[in-house]
């Protein structure tokens, strides 16, 4: 039974920092890529990130570029989000996402259940 368990959110200040995981099982990580979307309230999914497990190849969106950084450890069957210089408008409930492919698409077949990150002074 494939699983993926976000942890990590809270309540930081702008500027902070936080580090999200991502805890798969079921599945070898080792063959597919892991993708970090964000829902805040009100708004559509969004994509903010994506790692391949191949070349380990990295995508990011606009907004976070040069703030966030994904990683993987798949001998942890983990996948991480590393997020600095947070702002307001960082704040949402973020998924991680297992692709159907060893490369980022647009075909992700499983979710977490989210993680709050909330970014408040």
């Amino acid at each position: 039974q494939v699983q993926l368990v976000e942890s990590g959110g809270g309540l930081v200040q702008p500027g902070g920092s936080l580090r999200l995981s991502c805890a798969a099982s079921g599945f070898n990580l080792d063959y597919y890529a892991l993708g970090w979307f964000r829902q805040a309230p009100g708004k559509e999914r969004e994509g903010v990130s994506c790692i391949s497990s191949s070349d380990r190849s990295t995508y990011y969106a606009d907004s976070v570029k040069g703030r966030f950084t994904i990683s993987r450890d798949n001998a942890k069957n983990t996948v991480y989000l590393q997020m600095n210089s947070l702002k307001p408008e960082d704040t949402a409930v973020y998924y991680c996402a297992k692709s159907g492919y060893y490369y980022c698409s647009y075909d992700y077949d499983y979710w977490g259940q989210g993680t709050q990150v909330t970014v408040s002074s």
